[in-house]
């Protein structure tokens, strides 16, 4: 299935804009038909900027929150938003004038659909839960503390989690007796970074596990031989001071830069982990693999926005890519109490859409989706180790294609 999306992106090497997301699905999309989702305000933390825990501009961090009730009432789903990274002085001043850096220009009201559904047909395991979403408005997926005072730069990106946190703690959190922590894209890096954190603000008889939706950004070669997202990611690092967030286990062997590459932290995560991501990511094929920059002659225009118009170099380009992936995760999946569900789809992020969390014609690993994968997981019905057959066996796929 090609779910065809007529909506403008940038993304990393376009003439020098910020990096952005390729999963603001175009309106209407995702939604899981003609019913209206429900609509969760903004909550703003405003003790937070006591704390010096505050956006990229200097206005206070929010989310939004639907409370839980009956069998839910004491379990917490926090879901980290994503939204890519800001890399340079230039990136970041563009990005604090847009929801990506200030709570000021952050909808007062979103859709919870997906793994926030409030509906059990559309969210069998955890429409009953209190369930959040985190604004994210820092740039370094949550893991920043430094500033540029010149450019009037703030990056608090680790004190805007230990804030939120805090609140939610003394929203009730505290008494949770189940918890997961989930994030997309720059959310699902974050969700990696912050897993073990998240575990230490509950008690041991608290189930505490995390998800990684669209997170596993790979530290691979782009089509010119060159690292693309290897420099992006050592901006991040550098500018916004994120080294001291990063795992001491992952920063005693190797420099910063590489260990905010998730495949570089995820076998010494204590806490259950289960990643989610499609072997095509379309975010890494046109920001990280194939970006314009690159690509001076535009050989790989028509492969970047539409996969079925990919030669059969270019095709043979991404099963590396794929494999590449699938060594990646190699140890990790050998531990029993970790989780995965690498499907071989041309997508980017699938807990955030009704359409791939969980539908009637949901993408599907051995019959069976995602929802009730994770959901297998998370409670310990199965193990989860679901790894698709390479593109184009699978025909349950919710293709992205741009134009």
């Amino acid at each position: 299935m090609v779910v065809e999306l007529l909506w403008c992106y940038s993304v990393c090497g376009l003439e020098g804009l910020n990096v952005t997301e390729l999963h603001d699905v175009a309106e209407g999309h995702g939604y899981g038909g003609s019913r209206r989702p429900l609509m969760v305000g903004l909550s703003l933390i405003y003790g937070a900027a006591a704390k010096g825990a505050v956006c990229l501009d200097g206005t206070v961090p929010g989310y939004h929150i639907h409370r839980g009730y009956g069998s839910g009432a004491n379990s917490w789903l926090i879901h980290l938003e994503g939204g890519g990274w800001c890399d340079t002085i230039r990136n970041c001043v563009y990005r604090k004038k847009t929801h990506r850096g200030s709570s000021t220009y952050m909808e007062k009201e979103i859709p919870f659909i997906g793994i926030l559904s409030s509906r059990p047909d559309e969210n069998p395991d955890f429409f009953n839960w209190n369930r959040v979403k985190v604004r994210y408005c820092d740039g370094a997926s949550f893991s920043g503390d430094s500033q540029h005072q010149a450019s009037q730069l703030h990056f608090k990106g680790h004190r805007i989690w230990r804030a939120v946190m805090e609140d939610l703690m003394s929203q009730g959190m505290r008494h949770a007796n189940q918890a997961l922590l989930s994030g997309c894209s720059a959310g699902g890096v974050a969700s990696i970074l912050r897993c073990d954190e998240f575990r230490s603000l509950f008690p041991g008889t608290t189930r505490v596990k995390c998800l990684s939706d669209g997170g596993l950004f790979l530290d691979a070669l782009d089509i010119s031989g060159g690292r693309t997202l290897r420099r992006i990611f050592g901006g991040v690092v550098n500018l916004q001071g994120v080294r001291n967030s990063l795992p001491l286990t992952c920063t005693n062997r190797l420099n910063p830069t590489l260990c905010f590459f998730p495949q570089h932290m995820i076998s010494s995560i204590k806490t259950p982990l289960f990643l989610l991501n499609t072997a095509y990511d379309t975010w890494q094929v046109q920001a990280s693999l194939a970006p314009p920059m690159v690509d001076p002659r535009g050989y790989w225009n028509a492969c970047r926005k539409n996969y079925a118009r990919c030669t059969t170099p270019q095709i043979n380009f991404l099963q590396a890519f794929r494999h590449q992936m699938l060594r990646s995760i190699r140890r990790f999946s050998g531990s029993k109490k970790n989780g995965l569900f690498i499907n071989s789809c041309f997508a980017h992020c699938q807990t955030e859409r009704q359409d791939t969390w969980f539908a009637p014609n949901s993408p599907r690993i051995r019959n069976k989706g995602i929802a009730q994968s994770v959901g297998n997981w998370y409670f310990d019905r199965s193990g989860v180790k679901a790894i698709d057959c390479p593109y184009p066996c699978d025909n349950t796929c919710h293709n992205l294609v741009f134009e």
